[in-house]
């Protein structure tokens, strides 16, 4: 489970090829992989041709010239992304069996999700799936060794899944224990891994957005627009810093992009700025001396947020930073 910006979650599950020492430290590797490219909001299909070509590196530097039959390096994948805001869940796979999703009344789907081959196979692209789901759905990511065994076939081993899985309202604990009771009592072939997630939404009294001409002269607007719903949300303490965030983002907005500039706030663990422009380039953080007069934007925006980013959409881009909310405030 990996946090995203703008309140989103990824939930990733993989298997990698073969059992020992070798297969392990593939595993950690990967891992590391996917923090790393998770970290720059990939979407769910680039994310897995880029790991797609860390698995292919691996098994290149591991080859040996000298042994006549190579162990061969290979993993499968399932990478989703989960916006509370939206309640769209965007997933992709990589050979891997597809995901779960159990609705709040209990009924169970495995979503027509495109199998892609597994990684280090070298056949990317990759195609991803965006679906809509219902608060207090709930998310079953698996590997195979929870649904295969030598006396079961692959689709008598889905649907004891989908039995087990088919209880509305159990706790996540408690659902999971239902799931691992149905496994068959002989020694599992394999392993097997379940990760469970209950979806949450962000109601429109967590978020405000508005959308502004590119003008310079909006610029003072979004300033107070900003500082307005703070105040709404007993978060004045921030005003000062999110009106020179909230500014120079949507000065760089304007300066580099063509179209209209979206401003959109997010309180949630966090307090999220967001802005998005039509520009496809993306800003280069700078360390500006003290004799320069430009540059400092960017700079300015790390300093004062949490962390910050760039996060690629359809249209364009859109800039991000987080500022930590005060003990208080912050949501359980």
């Amino acid at each position: 489970v990996i946090e995203l910006s703008g309140a989103r979650i990824a939930l990733v599950v993989g298997d990698v090829l073969g059992h020992g020492i070798n297969a392990a430290a593939t595993m950690g590797q990967l891992r590391t992989a996917v923090h790393t490219l998770a970290a720059m909001d990939l979407p769910p299909e680039d994310l897995l041709a880029r790991l797609d070509e860390q698995v292919l590196r691996l098994a290149e530097e591991d080859t040996d010239p000298e042994d006549p039959s190579p162990t061969p390096l290979g993993a499968t994948c399932l990478y989703a992304v989960y916006d509370p805001a939206t309640r769209q869940c965007t997933m992709a796979r990589a050979g891997h069996p597809p995901p779960a999703v159990i609705d709040p009344h209990g009924h169970v789907a495995f979503p027509d999700l495109p199998a892609g081959a597994p990684l280090g196979v070298g056949l990317a692209p990759f195609e991803s799936v965006t679906m809509q789901l219902p608060e207090g759905s709930v998310l079953a990511l698996y590997t195979d060794g929870l649904i295969e065994s030598r006396d079961q076939d692959l689709d008598a081993g889905m649907d004891r899944l989908a039995a087990a899985l088919a209880r509305p309202g159990l706790p996540l604990d408690d659902l999971c224990t239902s799931v691992a009771d149905t496994l068959p009592a002989l020694a599992p072939n394999d392993d097997a891994t379940l990760l469970l997630a209950r979806t949450r939404a962000l109601g429109p009294a967590r978020t405000a957005s508005w959308e502004f001409p590119s003008d310079p002269a909006v610029v003072g607007r979004a300033r107070a627009l900003a500082t307005r719903q703070l105040k709404r949300w007993h978060l004045e303490h921030l005003a000062e810093s999110t009106e020179l965030i909230v500014s120079e983002l949507v000065t760089n907005a304007i300066r580099h992009g063509s179209g209209p500039v979206r401003l959109r706030l997010i309180r949630h663990r966090f307090l999220t700025c967001e802005v998005y422009d039509t520009s496809c380039g993306s800003p280069r953080l700078r360390h500006p001396r003290t004799t320069d007069v430009n540059g400092r934007g960017l700079f300015l925006v790390a300093q004062l947020s949490r962390r910050w980013g760039t996060r690629r959409i359809p249209d364009g881009k859109l800039i991000w930073a987080e500022q930590q909310l005060t003990p208080r405030y912050i949501d359980h």
